[in-house]
Parts: C-alpha cells; structure tokens; sequence
C-alpha cells in the first residue's frame, strides 16, 4: 500500500478548520495533517483553513492558505490556487456550519471549480435535513468520488436519504492518539485528583450534551464514593458565547449546588492543548458521554476516550452504540440519572471490571489510531487519482472545419427572432428575445456562404424586422429584451446592446446579398448611429468602432461612420496607458467578456483611417490578451466568467463561454489582414479547436450534426443548454475561420508563385 500511495500521490489539499481555531473539527484536521505528514514525510498537503474571523488566527506555516467563510470569492480564488498548485486530489473535511451560505453552500462553488478528484469526510451525516441541507448534501454526493463516514449508520443514511451510491462511501473510524495504557494513579498528582475517583466529560460545552443528567446522578453516586470527583473539562463553544455568555455553564453550576454536590463537581473553562487532553484522559477512571441527541454519527472526545483505553459509560447515540459495542463500554438510556448513577457505582466499586473494560476499550483503540487512518485515507485517495482519465488531448489537435450550419439557429427562432435561452436545445420561451442576438443573427446571414437564397431572405428580414422595431425614436436608443408576447422590457437597452446593433448595421451594409437589405442597413444605420458618441463603455465603443468600420467600406464616403472611428480610438490610448501596469498591458483594470473585440477595434479602426498607430497598438494588446487566453500547456483557454471584475488579477479558468473564442478568431483574422503574419492564423485555429475539444477538459462544444453549440465549459463538464449566443458564436466563428484559412492558402501561394 505504500509503495502504491508513493508512486501514486505526492500533493494533495486538505480543507477544514485547523488549530489554533478552538473547535473538535479544527483539532480533527489538525490531527490528519500531522498524521499524514508522520507517516507519508514526502506527501504534501497544503492546508485551506476556513475561517470565521479573518486575521485573528496566528495559523502556523503548515497553512497554506485561508478562507474566510462568508466570503463567497474566496472559495473561488482558493479553488483557483488550488487547480494551479499542481495538487492530485482534494481531502475536504465537511461539516455544515464551518461553511459560508445557506447550509454551507459556499464550499459548492470552490468544488464546482476544480476538476481534480474529491474525497470528503463527513463530520454530520443528518436523518432529517432541511432542503438546503441536503441540497449541500447531494451536491457533495455528486462531485465526491469517495465519501468518508465514521460510522457505518452513516453509511445507511447516505443510502437511504440521499440515495448515494454505497461503492463511493467507505467507513473509517475517528482517528484516535497512539499512547501506552496508563494507570490514572500516575496522572492524577499533575491535577490536584490524588485520592479522588474521577468520572470525566470532555469537549465544548453547550446543551445537548447532557451534562445535568450527570450532575444529577452524583448525590447517589457521592454517597457511595465520596472520594468522586466529576469533572467537566472544556470551554464553552465559541458560537454559545457570542449569543449568551455563560449562562448554560452557569445553570450546570446552580444545579450542583441545588443537588448539594458543589465540591464534587468540578468545571475547568479551558480549550487544551492535545497532549494535555490526552493526559487528562489518562488521568480519569471513568470517561462518561452523556449526549441527548440519538442521531449523533461523530463523537471525537469519545473516539480519544476509547483510544488511550478508557472504561466508558456513554448514552446510546449512533457513534457510541457502533463503536461501544460488543462489550466495549456501558451504554445507557438518555436523560437517565439513575442509570448513570448506578453504572458510575459499579465501576468505581469494581477495579477487576473497570480494568476489564478499559483493556477491551484500548484493544479496539489499536485499530484507530491516527497512522491507520491516515494509511486507510490514503489508500482511497491514491485509488481515485489512479482512476481519473488520462488527458489524451487528441481533440485538441482537431484541425478540421465545420460548414456553417444554420439549423440550430432556425430552431431557436421564429417569425419574432431569435430566442435568447435554451433548456438543453429547446428553445425556453420564458426569457423571450434580445437585439443582441438577433444583431448576431442577422450578421450570420450575411457572412454565410452558399445559402438557399429564399432562406437568407426570409431569415434576414425576420431579423432585421427586429432590430428596425427596437429602435425608440423618443429616447433615441435601441431597446434589448423583449418578452415572449412581444411586450418591451424596457424603453432604452444597454450600452452594449446599442454598440453592437450599429455593429451589426454596418455589417449588413457592407455583406449583405441584396441590395435591399444593404439600403435598409445604410439608412438606419445613418438614423441611429450618431447614438455612438454618447456611449461611455470602452466595450460599446468597440461595438460602434467595428461597424463605423464596416461602414466605411460599404460606403466610403460616409462621414458619421468616419467621426465615429476618430472619436474614440485616442480615447482607447488614453485608457491603455492609464490602466497599465508592466505585467497589464491592457484597457481595463479589470478582464470582462469579449475581451478581443477592444484590440480588433483599435486595427480595423487603423487600417480604415490609415493610422499606423492603432494597428501597432490593436496587435501589442491583442498579443497581451492572446498569452492571457492560453493554458500551460498551450491550448486555447477562454477568459472564465469568475475572472470579470477582479482588478489586475490573472484570469480565472471558469466558466468559459463560446463568445471568446469567437471574437479572439475576429480579431486574429484583423491582425492577419493588417499584418499578412501567418502568426495570427495560428492563433485563430487554436481557438477555434476549442469548440472541437482543444480546451480544458478535452470536451467538444459544437454539436456537429445540427450546428449547435453547448453554452460554457465548466470545470466539471460542460453546460449542455444551447443559447442563442452560443449557438451564433460558433456558427460566425465557423465562418471566420473559413475566410481565414482561405486567406492564409492564397497568401501562401501567392509566396510560392513569387519563390
């Protein structure tokens, strides 16, 4: 096995609480890292500690790194730090309160984020959850490929309630310290217990844990033993404090002095250290564990009880009855004092039974020791990464073309336009209609090659029809979303929105197949352009740019298409040298989404005006964001949805929409047709492959057979709906491609006719 875990595993992350955070799960995960790192010394475990008060934790180096809790961000940055440390798997140590959002859902999105192989320990597996909570719950399922429980009933309830598959869960008992039987009698002195009968109770104090139902069995217990001491060893827990002080401790108090047992109880307000709780164990004759709460499927103050071979007297929740069983230790009724009281009697009255109890005890503590389940775990672990796929990558060097295929877009459109959403491929009516796509849609019809020219006309003028009735002649702007019955949403669209219909305009001017649908564009494109110039948005700018461009080739004399592109390129300028930074070559401090079309402005803008310094400046910045969309290991990697709105950082890999591909293919057919470099043909098919399965997860998002395209790669497969947007971004990249490469293969020849 640990040749197998050597050869197999050298990395790994765990995530949990971690000491010096006072809490049983911080100690737990505290306890797996050491026990990890003793008995695999060239494992690495890198340590995501989740915190509840940022900065007030002295964490010590083993931490590699934090996650405040409510702070939804953070969970993506870690899973970010995470995919890109070179880790193999994830050891995630889940309990539902440690976790921001409703039921902890937060620890979804960094899960959700990372492709690498999940093992989970679950520290509460729950009979009656909630519908968050198993929601959480079945989303850990359904990511984890295996899932650890301490208990077997935890076991039969993840069958049961969630119906997990059982060859996923495996059971490895709380780990417990590796210490020699010790008689109390040698501790007792570093206590102040010489002479004393100690019955113990460890852990957070908080109610549930029964604690009255003991204080009320030491009358009886006293007047037999009145050398018995119970002790209550623990602080009150952190959350308790907060809402209400010491009030629970408080109340223990007044009830021991009500029962007139004062001096035989005694309550030690301290969260210890391990090596003195394990001494305290040692110490005490008898370790006692009250709890109310019959479902409880984890007790880690009893796992250590067992461990260092204590005679336990315990009521009958699901940890206590699998691990006390078979003779191994008392178990009682709840809430019953006089059981407790006898059982307590029997053992202190009986060394030979005591000692019995506690050997039996120790023997099963041998098989949870900290080594063993670290051996167990790992075992696990090493099985899950040997599992996972080998990348084979040969998608990724797909270089093949696929005909521009209308048919998806057909069915996502009606006499209307074009549908913005899809359930999967069919189309959802409920989100209704946007110019946006329907300004893409119309540009598709003209940019594809051999279409049935009644199905260009029809299609052309559906939306085309669109794009005329969104314009408002009162607000001067083109309105976006439209509801299904055809009722506007709003009277003025986004800047984008509006950018990218005069885009879209000067487009069909320039490409469209008959001149009927050319004059229509010309003539609203000289009614509502001049809009351009009241845009603030760099990206909208872009949008207007683009067209302006397209504008001036259609109709070279145009002079609002001409005092558009001499706006805003010397804005562009301005921006970049601004926002810059040595290693940020960029126009924003910020990545957003069609991050290519700001440098294919700035070139097509220069090569229309004839300014040299656009074009230079379009290629340096599409240069910038090119290195910026490709993966270590070369392929294509579209600028991740999770990336927008983090200043100077570097781009997240998730989600990735069809729509950055596309405009990087644009934009490299740009920079090709400015520069004649063979370069940015490159550049153009390996985005390009992306839809073909060049990507992150070696998964094809265009749907051949129908022209359709599924809408992101996410990190744990894709998203298999088909939106207008997807769908049109591979249909235009598709056609792009195309002229691009038939562009390269003239230019070659035209090389080797001159050789």
């Amino acid at each position: 096995m640990e040749r197998r875990v050597r050869n197999t595993v050298n990395h790994i992350a765990l995530i949990g609480n971690f000491l010096p955070r006072k809490c049983g799960l911080a100690t737990y995960t505290t306890d797996t890292y050491a026990a990890l790192r003793e008995r695999f010394p060239d494992l690495r475990v890198d340590v995501y500690a989740m915190d509840d008060h940022p900065g007030s934790y002295a964490y010590p180096p083993a931490v590699t790194g934090t996650i405040p809790e409510q702070d939804r961000a953070a969970y993506i940055e870690a899973a970010r730090r995470i995919e890109q440390s070179g880790v193999q798997a994830i050891w995630l140590q889940h309990e539902y309160g440690i976790f921001g959002g409703e039921a902890g859902e937060n620890i979804l999105a960094l899960l959700d984020r990372t492709t690498l192989p999940l093992i989970v320990t679950l520290h509460t597996v729950l009979e009656k959850p909630d519908e968050r909570q198993r929601a959480v719950m079945e989303g850990l399922l359904r990511r984890a490929s295996r899932v650890i429980v301490m208990a077997e009933r935890g076991r039969e309830i993840l069958k049961r309630v969630h119906g997990a598959d059982p060859r996923i869960i495996v059971t490895i008992p709380h780990g417990v310290p590796d210490r020699v039987l010790t008689d109390p009698a040698l501790l007792k002195p570093r206590f102040g217990w010489e002479g004393r009968k100690v019955v113990l109770t460890f852990g957070l104090l908080a109610p549930g844990k029964g604690i009255e139902t003991v204080i009320e069995a030491m009358p009886e217990v006293v007047a037999r033993h009145p050398d018995a001491l119970y002790v209550v060893l623990g602080a009150t827990h952190p959350n308790l404090v907060a809402h209400e002080g010491e009030k629970y401790r408080d109340s223990l108090k007044a009830l021991a002095r009500a029962k007139g047992v004062e001096d035989s109880v005694v309550f030690i307000d301290a969260f210890v250290e391990y090596d003195e709780l394990i001494d305290y164990l040692q110490a005490a004759d008898i370790y006692v564990t009250p709890y109310l709460n019959p479902a409880q499927i984890t007790s880690g103050t009893l796992s250590y009880a067992v461990g260092v071979g204590k005679a336990v007297i315990s009521t009958p929740y699901v940890h206590a009855t699998e691990i006390l069983a078979d003779g191994h230790g008392v178990l009682v009724d709840f809430r019953d004092s006089a059981a407790f009281a006898r059982e307590i009697d029997r053992l202190l009255g009986n060394d030979r039974d005591r000692n019995r109890l506690s050997g039996r005890a120790y023997a099963r503590g041998r098989t949870m020791i900290w080594p063993r389940l670290a051996e167990r775990a790992m075992e696990e672990i090493a099985a899950i990464v040997a599992a996972r796929p080998e990348r084979l990558s040969k998608s990724g060097n797909d270089d093949r073309l696929l005909p521009p295929d209308i048919g998806a877009v057909e069915r996502m459109s009606d006499a209307t336009g074009m549908l913005q959403h899809g359930i999967y491929s069919v189309p959802d009516r409920r989100h209704g209609y946007c110019i946006d796509d329907n300004a893409r849609a119309l540009m598709l019809m003209s940019a594809i090659d051999g279409l049935d020219p009644a199905v260009r006309d029809r299609w052309m003028t559906v939306y085309a029809s669109f794009v005329q009735y969104a314009w408002n002649p009162e607000k001067r702007r083109f309105r976006n979303f439209m509801n299904y019955d055809r009722t506007w949403c709003e009277d003025v669209g986004s800047e984008d929105s509006n950018g990218r219909t005069l885009w879209a305009l000067g487009v069909t001017a320039r490409d469209a197949r008959e001149r009927k649908h050319r004059d229509w564009a010309t003539a609203l494109f000289g009614d509502t352009a001049s809009l351009a110039f009241a845009l603030g948005s760099p990206r909208a700018q872009a949008f207007a740019m683009l067209g302006a461009a397209a504008m001036l080739e259609a109709s070279p004399g145009n002079q609002l298409a001409r005092a558009i592109l001499e706006r805003f390129p010397d804005e562009h300028l301005a921006l970049l040298d601004g926002n810059s930074r040595p290693d940020w070559r960029w126009f924003e401090i910020v990545l957003a989404y069609d991050n290519a079309r700001l440098p294919e402005a700035l070139i097509r803008a220069g090569m229309a005006l004839g300014r040299d310094d656009l074009v230079a400046c379009g290629i340096e910045t599409l240069d910038w964001i090119v290195a910026m969309q490709t993966a270590p290991d070369g392929h294509f990697r579209a600028i991740g949805t999770e990336s927008f709105g983090r200043a100077y950082a570097d781009p997240l890999p998730f989600d990735q929409q069809p729509l950055e591909a596309q405009s990087t293919i644009d934009a490299c057919s740009a920079a090709f047709a400015a520069t004649g470099d063979a370069k940015w043909i490159a550049e153009a098919q390996r985005a390009w492959r992306w839809y073909l399965g060049g990507n992150d997860l070696d998964l094809p998002l265009a749907t051949a057979p129908d022209g359709g395209c599924f809408d992101g790669l996410m990190p744990t497969g894709l998203n298999r709906n088909q939106g207008a947007e997807s769908i049109l971004a591979l249909q235009l990249a598709s056609c792009a491609i195309s002229r691009l490469s038939k562009a390269g293969v003239a230019v070659a020849g035209q090389g080797r006719a001159a050789a």
